[in-house]
Parts: structure tokens; sequence; C-alpha cells
């Protein structure tokens, strides 16, 4: 029994694509999305010239140069890359959105204090989205209010795969599924993928799930008081990762009228506690992909994750 139940996980781990810090197309639920693809790159400075260039529907390359202060979020339109240049381009002061679009791709860019209501990036009712080796990061030592998420992705969004990114110094990561009453726009979709992302000093929401189908795995968790919380029958499958100066790795019991369910193999705790009412069905994701064990996703993440690293 023991020798049959190796065989049917290594199954699911035997895959196509081995993950590695510079993957050429997108991993897990959000794989096919090509954001611009080979069209000819327009690199822009200036907020003006960003909002001009991420417009519309046709294919199209952004590259960003240097930092740009903004307040509230630009809308990316579909079929779009955008990509930061070098390893300290972005934007500060909010964010980006992704609103009933398809195909976009955000590489490469630090993403810095979202002063509320603005997230860092938001994809709201939008499919294929593939965020990417990114910088987020806020701080501390405002009210937990005062900058707004980080990634969130909510009103039925689909298919979207979070990669090799860095979370830092905030209080809410990523929300997956904004309310608990939102079941008639959310149910059977919100399935969302993150591997190798690095969180540190983000106290919640990495991520919280409502609604939707989650696989966290290969991620680096340090410095959070919850991490993975699945919520409203959201299925999670939490995979070979790293917690460390965590107190609930895993919770599906809290803040909701609803549990979620929860499956979890491969990681390293570090002490955590889980707090697993429901156990899940969601164990054989339905893609290929190729989890390292938890001993080794310190190092591949720590060298590999954020902007700069491409």
């Amino acid at each position: 029994m023991a020798a049959a139940a190796a065989l049917v996980s290594t199954a699911v781990l035997v895959l196509p694509q081995s993950a590695t810090a510079a993957e050429t197309s997108p991993i897990g639920f959000g794989a096919g999305t090509t954001g611009g693809g080979g069209a000819s790159a327009v690199t822009v400075s200036t907020l003006a010239a960003f909002k001009s260039a991420v417009t519309g529907d046709s294919a199209k390359v952004i590259r960003v140069s240097g930092l740009i202060s903004l307040s509230g979020q630009v809308d990316i339109g579909s079929n779009t890359t955008v990509l930061g240049v070098g390893s300290s381009s972005g934007f500060t002061g909010g964010g980006l959105r992704i609103k009933e679009e398809t195909n976009v791709v955000v590489r490469n860019l630090n993403i810095s204090k979202p002063l509320a209501p603005a997230d860092g990036i938001t994809v709201q009712e939008s499919t294929k989205v593939w965020i990417d080796h990114n910088s987020f990061s806020a701080d501390r030592t405002h009210d937990k209010d005062y900058y707004d998420g980080l990634l969130d992705i909510n009103h039925g969004s689909d298919h979207v795969t979070v990669s090799w990114n860095t979370f830092k110094e905030h209080f809410k990561g990523s929300l997956v599924g904004h309310s608990d009453n939102n079941a008639s726009e959310d149910t059977g979709h919100l399935r969302v993928t993150y591997h190798h992302n690095h969180f540190s000093n983000v106290y919640s929401r990495i991520p919280s799930l409502r609604f939707g189908t989650g696989h966290f795995y290969n991620n680096y968790v340090d410095g959070a008081e919850t991490a993975c919380h699945s919520r409203m029958g959201a299925q999670m499958l939490v995979e070979n990762n790293v917690f460390r100066n965590t107190g609930v790795a895993v919770t599906t019991n809290r803040s909701s009228d609803v549990d979620g369910y929860a499956n979890l193999r491969g990681n390293d705790l570090g002490g955590a506690a889980t707090e697993i009412s429901r156990t899940g069905s969601f164990t054989a994701p339905p893609y290929g992909y190729s989890a390292e064990p938890a001993s080794s996703v310190v190092a591949s993440v720590t060298s590999g994750a954020g902007a700069g690293k491409l």
C-alpha cells in the first residue's frame, strides 16, 4: 500500500518542465499565458507614457525604465507584457489593475507602498495572468489599513500563476476572493498557483483563498502570523513549502462562516501550527509541474525570487 501511494505521488510530480528561476512561460493554472508575445517592445520612463502604452487589446510589450510614482492604479489592457528594466524599475505609491482583461504578463517590477484603496496589483474579472519575478513591499510602521493588498485576485478571475516574487514588510499579502458573499461569481473560478515566492514579514493572507482552488508549492514564508488561509469551501494544496517564525502555517476555520479545505504534504513547518478542520479533495493539479523537496526551497527562493533575477 505504501509503495502504491509513493507511485501515485511520484506520478503527480514527474513533469515536462522543471521549475527554474528564469522560466520563459508560466507553470500552473496560468499556463499558456503569453502576454504581448513577440511584439516589438516599447520602453517608457514616465507615468503618462506608461498609461498610453498599456491601453487596448493589441499585442504589446512595455518595458518600464526607472521607478515611477503614481497614485491609485493604472489599468492594463489584454495581450500585454509589462517588464521592468534592470533590478530597480517599477512603481511606488500605487499599483496596476487588470480588470476584465485576458492574457497579461507582469514581470521584473518593484511595486511598493500601494496606498489604500489601491493594491500593488489587482486582478479582477480577468483570465490568464502571470505575475512573475516582481518585488512587492510596503512597511509595518503604519496601521494595517494604511496600505492595501500587495496582490489581490478577485471577482471570478481565473487561470493565474504567481511565481518567483518577493512580498516583504506588509500586513495583508495576497487576497483571493474578496468577500464571503460572492459565491455566485467566484465558485468554479479563482484557480491560482503560487510557487517559489518569498513572503518575508508579511502578517497574513499568504494567501487567503475563498471559493477557489489554490496550489501553494515551494514557497518560503518567514515571519507570518497566519499564512495559508482556506475559507468558504476553497480547496488548497499546500506542498513542499518552508515556514519559519510563523504562528499558523495553514488554517481552514478562521474568519468566515464556512470553513475551507486543505491538503498538506512535504512541508517543513518549522514549528508552526496547523488548523485543518476539513481535508480537501484537491491532490493532483491538472498540469505538469516539478515540486522540489522542502530541503532546497530556501536556497532556491532566496537566490532566485524577486526583481532583477531574470
